[in-house]
């Protein structure tokens, strides 16, 4: 006999999309509040946390107007959420499917808080000062101009590059880089799910 589960793919989804955005607020506030900015700590020897912060996309990228980067990223959350709400009416929803776009619209909306609100409600000092709450009005930016914290570095291995080499020879190669965090880690993660395992539920998948 097939139980019924006990949550919808709908309600799974909102659950997991609510708990990516909770995580990933309470470490970024606990990040900006505690570490100067650059501040690193090492955790493991391939895993720091490192407090930076950008104006972009994912892992630090930046990609034209902040401003009209964050309404796009608004859009683009508004239109998913638009489209999974349609899908949870269906009672053959896939809850892998639906589960997969929560966490990037999730990653992608833990971002847009940062956007939004942190220029009105944060200080943003000179190292070695750390951040803090301020009255609304009176952080370090405009609503919609603040800046997105990152704080996950995975500096896995690294190496010098032959002299001999042509236009790197000599130089420190470092993988992996980026600097990101829990909201950039669910965009990704729900990215690769959606493309190994769910692409003929996409709208344009069977076509």
């Amino acid at each position: 006999m097939n139980r019924k589960p006990l949550l919808s793919p709908g309600m799974t989804a909102t659950l997991v999309a609510l708990a990516v955005i909770l995580v990933d607020q309470i470490v970024k506030i606990w990040v900006k509040t505690h570490f100067y900015l650059g501040e690193s700590v090492q955790v493991l020897p391939f895993f720091e946390l490192r407090f930076v912060q950008n104006n972009g996309m994912a892992f630090g990228m930046e990609i034209g107007s902040k401003l009209l980067l964050t309404l796009f990223r608004i859009v683009v959350v508004a239109a998913l959420i638009w489209y999974m709400v349609r899908l949870a009416r269906k009672t053959d929803v896939c809850r892998g499917y639906i589960v997969t776009l929560a966490l990037i619209a999730a990653g992608a909306g833990g971002n847009i808080i940062d956007c939004v609100f942190y220029g009105e409600i944060f200080s943003n000092p000179w190292p070695p000062q750390v951040a803090e709450f301020v009255p609304w009005g009176m952080g370090y930016s405009s609503l919609f101009h603040g800046l997105v914290v990152d704080m996950l570095y995975f500096p896995l291995f690294s190496f010098t590059w032959p002299a001999w080499m042509p236009l790197v020879g000599g130089s420190v190669f470092s993988f992996f880089d980026p600097v990101f965090n829990i909201a950039d880690s669910a965009i990704t993660v729900g990215i690769i799910i959606l493309l190994l395992f769910y692409t003929k539920h996409l709208p344009f998948g069977n076509k």
